[in-house]
């Protein structure tokens, strides 16, 4: 694989998420890299102008997708992110919310205020249950997460509901 393939992916995919490209492709370099990057490891790595990845970097650290660590006698900062992928993915989904549930609802709401049309609340509803489970999601551990969005993939077996023991009926003699 070169060095900008998971990078360019990141890129292609951070859009969906609300997210702009270069910062797609900073947090795949993070997310990949096996000694933190610093700022401009990135610049020298992406390609990309210094204010891009500063820019980045800052929208990436607003939504809790990385942290910068300083390393001891450096005044650089270096960045890491989750390296595990349902820890990444769950923070996705927060921002996800955050930026695209949560103010769709509020718009709505304001719209069913104003309107009073029954189809705006109804559709006010649903994305409250939208919203609030997609927030549920968010409050798991990353394992529980994965358990629940895929059981096969979730690095565990579903728990299997047991079943009911019967009891004894006695005969009266």
């Amino acid at each position: 694989m070169i060095d900008t393939d998971l990078p360019e992916a990141f890129a292609e995919l951070a859009p969906r998420f609300g997210f702009s490209r270069p910062a797609g492709r900073c947090l795949g370099a993070i997310w990949r890299a096996a000694q933190a990057p610093s700022a401009d490891d990135l610049v020298d790595q992406l390609t990309l102008s210094r204010s891009n990845v500063s820019t980045a970097l800052k929208e990436l650290r607003e939504a809790g997708l990385i942290q910068a660590a300083r390393s001891p006698g450096s005044r650089k900062d270096y960045f890491v992110a989750p390296t595990d992928p349902w820890e990444l993915a769950r923070l996705m989904i927060a921002e996800r919310e955050r930026r695209v549930m949560g103010p769709a609802r509020d718009q709505l709401s304001a719209l069913e205020a104003r309107s009073a049309d029954p189809r705006a609340a109804a559709l006010c509803e649903v994305l409250d249950a939208i919203s609030g489970f997609m927030q549920a999601l968010t409050r798991l551990d990353p394992s529980e997460l994965a358990s629940h969005v895929d059981p096969a993939r979730g690095g565990g077996k579903p728990e299997k509901p047991r079943p009911k023991k019967k009891k004894k009926k006695t005969n009266p003699a």
